[in-house]
C-alpha cells in the first residue's frame, strides 16, 4: 500500500508497455481513487471518535463519497427533511476542489514528463525511453481512467444519505476532471501562448497572442488578488466585530470535540468563499442572504435567512449601513489602482503610447470582470428550498461591478503613471524657451542643420553598429562656443589626438607655419643626374632585365597614396607645405613587405658572376635549377 501511494505509476518504454494509452488511463483512475481515499480516512476518523453516530460505517462511506462528488461541483439532495421534500445543497467548499483538481493535474503532467520521477524502479532504469504520447491521447485517457471511478461513486453514492444529482453529476464533474486535467498537459509543454489552431480566425489568434494581451491579463490578475485579498480581510473584520454571535453558532452546532472539529474543518474550506463573497460586498452589489434578501455596503436589504454557521455571523446586520461600511470601497479602489500600475510598467517597458496603454487597460478591467464574474457563479449555492435557495454574490452584478470600477479607476490612472514614469526621459524646455516658441515666426531649421559654434559638430554614426564605441574616438572635436572645427589649434588636437590612438605610426604635424623637413633628400631639379653604379665588366648594364610584372597582393606599394586617407574628415593641414610629400602620410609599413611568389627557376637579379666556382644551389631557392654552363668544367 504504501509503495501504490508514495510512487507515481512508471511510464515503461515502448518496448516494455502493452499501450500508452492504458498506463494514462491507469494514471487517471488512481488520482481519482487518492482524493476518494483521502475524504474516506478523514470521514472514518471523525465517525470513529463521535460518541454518537448516526449510521455504521456503509453510511459513512457513503457520506464521504458524496463529499468527493460535491468537492467537482455535483450538486447534492437531502432527501430527509423535515417537510418531507428533498432540499438541494449546492454550496461548493472551494478549499475543497483543490485535492481533487491537483490530483488530475498531477496525473497528467506526469506522464509528459517522466524525468521528473525521482524513485524510478531499477529494473526500468536501464531500459531505453520511448516516445512519449500526444498531448491530445494523455488528455483523453487520463480523464477517462477519472470518469470511471467518478461514474462508480455516483451510483455508490446514491444508496446513502446524500445522493448526487445525476444531472448536474453529469457535466460539472466531467467539466472540473477536464480543467484540471488539461491544466496538466499545458504545463507539461511549458505553458506555451501559441501556436494556435489554423481553425481560429486570424484576428482572435492576433489578439491573443498580442503583448497587450499578456500584459492586461498579468495587471488583471493582480487586481483580482487584491479584490480577493481585500475580501478576506472584510469578512475577517466581520467576523471579529461578531465574535460573540459567531462562538454562539459555532458551541450550539455541537457539543463534543468530534463535532467540533467537523465543524471547523467545515469553516475553514469554506474561507475562500467568504473572500468572494467579502470581494462582492466591497464592489457595491453585495451578496444574496436568501430569497429577496441581499446586503451591502449601503445596508440589509429584505430579511435575511441565514442558518447558524460561525462564518455567517460576520454578515453585518444594521438596515442602513454607516461609514464603517462604505469604507469598504477601498478594496476595489485599490485592486483598480494595482491594475493601473501594472499596465503603465509595461506600457513604458513597451514603449506603447497613451491610446495603447488606454486600451491595454481596458482589456484588463474586462478581465478582471471575467474572473470575478466565474468566481461569484462558483462561490455561491443553495442550501435547501424556499428562503435558504438563494445564497452567496449574483455573478452578473459582480462581475459588471469589477469591471466598472476596474475601467473608471484603472484607465485615467494607467495613462498618468505612464506620463509620471517618463517625465524624466522626456527633456523639459525653460519657460522662457516655451514662450520663444510660441511668438517665433521663423521657418523651422531641418534636424540635419547645425549653426556654427552653438553645439557639437555633427559627426555621422554607423551604419547598424553601436555609436558608442565610435563616439570615444571623435570625443576630441569641440563643443559648445569655442574654437570652430577648420581652426589650426582644432586641426593640432585632432592630428595630436589620431597619433596617440594609432600607436606611434603616424608621423609628427608640425605647428603652423612651420617647414617641413623631408625623412630623405628631395631631388633638385636643376641638378644633373648622379651617374648610376658600374658593376665589374659592365655585366650589369649588358645583362638584360626580366620584366618582373605586377606586384600580387601583399608586396611593396607601387608609390605614395594620392592623398592623405583622412583628409576629408580632418581638414587641410595646420600650415602650408614647401612641396609635395614624398610618400604616405603614415610613414613607413609597420613590418617586413613580403616578396612576391616567383616561378621556379634563376631569380634575375641573382645571375652567378664570371668565373664563380660550381655549387649547389643556395638554400633561399631550393627550387632553381642550376646553370647549365656551370656543369662544363672548362
Amino acid at each position: 500500500m504504501t509503495q501504490v501511494t508514495e510512487r507515481s505509476l512508471p511510464l515503461l518504454p515502448v518496448k516494455a508497455r502493452p499501450s500508452v494509452l492504458a498506463t494514462c488511463f491507469l494514471r487517471g483512475a488512481i488520482a481519482a481513487g487518492l482524493g476518494l481515499g483521502a475524504l474516506a480516512v478523514l470521514v472514518m476518523v471523525l465517525w470513529i471518535s463521535s460518541p454518537y453516530p448516526d449510521s455504521g460505517p456503509g453510511g459513512a462511506l457513503r457520506t464521504a463519497a458524496s463529499l468527493w462528488l460535491l468537492a467537482h461541483g455535483a450538486q447534492l439532495v437531502r432527501p430527509e427533511t423535515l417537510t418531507g421534500s428533498p432540499a438541494p445543497v449546492g454550496l461548493v467548499p472551494l478549499l475543497l476542489v483543490a485535492l481533487p483538481g491537483w490530483l488530475a493535474h498531477r496525473a497528467a503532467r506526469d506522464v509528459l514528463m517522466p524525468e521528473e520521477d525521482e524513485d524510478e524502479g531499477e529494473g526500468y532504469a536501464d531500459e531505453p525511453a520511448g516516445p512519449l504520447p500526444s498531448g491530445w491521447a494523455v488528455f483523453g485517457a487520463v480523464t477517462c481512467g477519472y470518469l470511471v471511478i467518478a461514474t462508480a461513486t455516483v451510483l455508490y453514492a446514491a444508496a446513502g444519505p446524500l445522493p448526487a444529482d445525476p444531472l448536474t453529476a453529469a457535466w460539472r464533474l466531467p467539466l472540473t476532471v477536464a480543467l484540471a486535467t488539461a491544466a496538466g498537459v499545458w504545463t507539461a509543454h511549458g505553458r506555451p501562448l501559441g501556436p494556435l489552431p489554423e481553425r481560429v480566425p486570424a484576428r482572435v489568434r492576433a489578439l491573443l497572442l498580442d503583448v497587450r494581451t499578456s500584459a492586461a491579463a498579468r495587471a488583471a490578475g493582480a487586481a483580482v488578488a487584491v479584490l480577493l485579498g481585500g475580501g478576506a480581510l472584510l469578512a475577517g473584520a466581520g467576523l471579529a466585530w461578531h465574535i460573540g454571535m459567531a462562538e454562539d453558532a459555532f458551541l450550539r452546532l455541537a457539543e463534543d470535540w468530534s463535532g467540533r472539529l467537523a465543524v471547523l474543518l467545515l469553516a475553514l474550506a469554506l474561507v475562500p468563499n467568504a473572500a468572494v463573497w467579502g470581494a462582492a460586498y466591497g464592489l457595491g452589489p453585495g451578496f444574496a442572504v436568501g430569497t429577496g434578501a441581499a446586503a451591502g455596503p449601503l445596508g440589509v436589504a429584505g430579511t435575511p435567512a441565514l442558518p447558524h454557521f460561525p462564518l455567517l455571523a460576520a454578515v453585518p446586520t444594521g438596515g442602513h449601513g454607516s461609514w464603517w461600511n462604505w469604507a469598504a470601497a477601498g478594496v476595489p479602489l485599490a485592486a483598480g489602482l494595482v491594475l493601473a500600475r501594472f499596465t503603465a510598467r509595461a506600457a513604458v517597458a513597451e514603449g506603447w503610447g497613451r491610446r495603447g496603454t488606454a486600451r491595454a487597460a481596458l482589456l484588463g478591467a474586462v478581465l478582471c470582470g471575467c474572473a470575478l464574474a466565474g468566481l461569484a457563479a462558483v462561490a455561491g449555492g443553495p442550501l435547501g428550498t424556499g428562503a435558504l435557495a438563494a445564497l452567496g454574490p449574483v455573478w452578473w452584478r459582480t462581475g459588471g461591478a469589477a469591471l466598472l470600477w476596474a475601467a473608471v479607476v484603472g484607465v485615467p490612472a494607467a495613462v498618468g503613471l505612464r506620463a509620471w514614469r517618463l517625465r524624466g526621459a522626456v527633456p523639459r524646455r525653460s519657460l522662457r524657451a516655451r514662450i520663444a516658441g510660441v511668438f517665433s515666426w521663423r521657418p523651422r531649421r531641418g534636424r540635419g542643420a547645425a549653426v556654427p559654434g552653438s553645439g557639437p559638430v555633427p559627426v555621422p554614426g554607423p551604419v547598424g553598429g553601436d555609436s558608442s564605441a565610435d563616439e570615444e574616438a571623435y570625443d576630441f572635436l569641440p563643443v559648445g562656443g569655442g574654437a570652430l572645427w577648420h581652426e589650426d589649434g582644432a586641426r593640432e588636437a585632432r592630428w595630436a589626438a589620431l597619433k596617440e590612438a594609432s600607436g606611434g605610426l603616424m608621423a609628427d604635424i608640425p605647428a603652423a607655419g612651420a617647414e617641413l623637413s623631408p625623412p630623405w633628400p628631395l631631388p633638385n631639379p636643376g641638378a644633373a643626374p648622379e651617374p648610376a653604379p658600374q658593376t665589374p665588366g659592365g655585366l650589369d648594364a649588358a645583362r638584360p632585365r626580366a620584366d618582373p610584372g605586377p606586384v600580387p597582393e601583399g608586396g611593396p606599394l607601387p608609390g605614395p597614396l594620392p592623398g592623405p586617407v583622412l583628409g576629408p574628415l580632418l581638414g587641410p593641414l595646420p600650415g602650408p607645405l614647401p612641396g609635395p610629400l614624398p610618400g604616405p602620410v603614415l610613414g613607413p609599413l609597420p613590418g617586413p613587405v613580403p616578396e612576391p611568389v616567383r616561378e621556379s627557376g634563376p631569380h634575375p637579379d641573382h645571375a652567378p658572376e664570371p668565373g664563380s666556382p660550381p655549387g649547389p644551389a643556395p638554400e633561399s631557392e631550393p627550387h632553381a635549377d642550376p646553370d647549365p654552363r656551370r656543369s662544363d668544367p672548362a
